[in-house]
Order: structure tokens, then C-alpha cells, then sequence
């Protein structure tokens, strides 16, 4: 068995998981830019049989895949492990089956680093990864980012990101200074504000691209894990987001994966919400979604395979509309 957890954190696992010994560690993935690591560790006499353990460092990162390697990426880093840490403690348990995440088993923190145990979601009968979505998982993700809107709309994040998702322009001054698109960098702080000030706010995922959930074997229900970047904000974030990773959206297909993201989404708020308001809201600020995202990309890498035609088109639009009010 590959040493990859000390005595302390050995026992730990144990005590979680009433087992009298570990049978096996796997390395699943490297966390970014060498935070830490995630591990599938199997257990002897235990139950569960396996669970998920999320091993964080909180020592600078030496590298970072695209070279922001800066105090601000460092600290943005550290604080979406925090509030990792405070989703699995205060929040997660509120979600219901149908916006299904792993459940924690335990959480410990030290001084230079902390870890998660989770339930480990293959073994609960959420084996399926895929980056290449198909229409049915595309409908199953916003199925399960319209339950979790629905689930925390109107919620206060307290202890999670005031803005939720990795890219929102606080963030990414850094990214922002070095856009070739000079009027989508002027326009970037409205397009904030317009987000930001939205009446209709829940908590959003913040990181909903298909690597970060996990289907079932006959694509019929769907969980989601990484929760670093879960704060308030519009739940339009994680929709433009989730549908310009999976997706060469044009208009139509576009139109038909928004109509059935609100089809669920009425199906989940309160029925003292004002749906036909909140619906217009969000369903106006989709494009603020969509451009607001191409704003960081045009920081971070402008060639990245998301800057599409369509995406770009919404985004012209937007800052025309953001350049005539300055």
C-alpha cells in the first residue's frame, strides 16, 4: 500500500469508519496548483467500505498551470478551501436528494493543513464521470443546480464567498489589467454590478463544469462535489457556466436548456416566490452571465477553447448596453 497518509490521519479514517484496518489508498487527482490531494481509501470491517479523503495544504503552492502565481491567487486559494470546509460543516446537510452531495463524515483541521472525509459517491451508485456531456446529463446537471437554487434562494452565505464562483471580478484584478478586449475591460464593472445587485439571490455551485459531477450508471440522477467556490450570487452564474463547458450553444439549444432549467426551478422555490419575477430577472441577466465569464477568460487565457462565436455575441451585446450608461 502506497504511504500517502500519516499515522494521525490513519486513525482518523479508522475512527470515522468503525474499521479495523485500510486495505488501500488510491490517488484520484492532485488538488490545483499543488494544494493537496483527494484519495479513495478502502477500509477492512468498516462501514462504509470506502470513503473520499480531501487532503488540503495550506503552505504556498509552488506552481500554478497558467502562471498566476501571485499572493492574490494564493490567498483566493486559501480562502475557497475555508469555505470548503464550511460548506461540508453547515450547509451540505440541507441539500435534498435531488441536489445530492457527498455527505461528511469528518472534518479536521490543523495548523498548516485540514482534511475532509466523504462519502464516496462511486460506492453510493454515483460511478459516471464525463467530460463530454450528453443532452440528458447536460438536463440532469441543470435539473440539479434548479433544486439547489431553489434549495438556498433567498439563503444568506454566511462563511461561504459573499460572490460565489472562481472567476467574479474581486478576485481577479490581476486578470483584469491584462484583457486585449479593452471595451469588455471597461465594461467589466458593470457587468459585475448589474450581477451582484440582482433582487433574486440564492447560493450558486460557482464551479459547475462536468468534472464536477457524477452520474449515475443509467444517467438517471446526478451528484456534484467541489464545493470551493459555493457562495451568493445569481443562479444565472452556474447556468452560463455549466452551459458553455458541455455545450456549442447556439440560440436554440441555448433557449430549450434554459426554458428546462426555470421548468424545474418552478417545480422547487417556495410557492410564495414570486416565480414570473424572479424568472425574468434571471432569464435577463443571462447574457451579463455568459459575458462576465468571457471577461476573466479574456484575462486568464483568450485563447481558451470556450471564447466561442456565440458567447462572443452575447458579450458584444452586453457591453454596448453597459458602454451606453457610463
Amino acid at each position: 500500500m502506497v504511504e500517502l497518509v500519516d499515522q494521525q490521519i490513519e486513525e482518523l479514517i479508522l475512527r470515522s469508519t468503525h474499521a479495523s484496518s485500510i486495505t488501500k489508498i488510491e490517488e484520484i487527482q492532485e488538488l490545483w496548483s499543488g494544494y493537496g490531494k483527494i484519495l479513495r481509501v478502502s477500509v477492512s470491517d468498516g462501514q462504509p467500505e470506502s470513503v473520499i479523503l480531501k487532503l488540503i495544504n495550506f503552505k504556498k503552492a509552488s506552481s500554478h498551470p497558467r502562471g498566476w502565481n501571485t499572493n492574490i491567487s494564493h490567498e483566493r486559494k486559501l480562502h475557497s478551501y475555508e469555505v470548503e470546509l464550511e460548506w461540508y460543516k453547515n450547509y451540505s446537510h440541507q441539500c435534498n436528494d435531488l441536489c445530492s452531495v457527498p455527505k461528511t463524515l469528518l472534518i479536521k483541521e490543523f495548523d498548516d493543513r485540514a482534511l475532509i472525509i466523504l462519502e464516496d459517491l462511486d460506492l453510493s451508485g454515483f460511478p459516471g464521470r464525463s467530460l463530454d456531456l450528453s443532452p440528458v446529463q447536460i438536463r440532469l446537471c441543470l435539473r440539479w443546480l434548479a433544486n439547489f437554487h431553489g434549495q438556498f434562494l433567498g439563503a444568506s452565505p454566511t462563511g461561504l464567498w459573499e460572490q460565489g464562483s472562481y472567476w467574479h471580478l474581486d478576485t481577479r484584478p490581476d486578470e483584469l489589467k491584462a484583457m486585449k478586449n479593452k471595451r469588455l475591460q471597461q465594461a467589466a464593472p458593470l457587468i459585475d454590478e448589474k450581477l451582484k445587485d440582482c433582487t433574486f439571490k440564492t447560493i450558486i455551485h460557482g464551479d459547475a463544469k462536468p468534472a464536477n459531477f457524477c452520474f449515475t450508471s443509467n444517467n438517471k440522477d446526478v451528484a456534484a462535489v467541489d464545493f470551493q467556490y459555493v457562495g451568493g450570487g445569481c443562479g444565472m452564474k452556474d447556468i452560463a457556466y455549466l452551459l458553455g463547458a458541455c455545450t456549442d450553444s447556439n440560440n436554440k439549444t441555448e433557449k430549450e436548456y434554459l426554458d428546462f432549467y426555470f421548468e424545474q426551478l418552478k417545480t422547487t422555490v417556495k410557492p410564495d416566490t414570486d416565480f414570473e419575477s424572479l424568472e425574468a430577472e434571471w432569464q435577463s441577466l443571462y447574457p451579463y452571465a455568459v459575458a462576465d465569464f468571457q471577461r476573466f477568460l479574456n484575462g486568464w487565457s483568450p485563447d481558451h477553447w470556450k471564447v466561442n462565436d456565440h458567447a462572443m455575441e452575447l458579450t458584444e451585446e452586453v457591453v454596448n448596453k453597459c458602454l451606453k450608461e457610463i
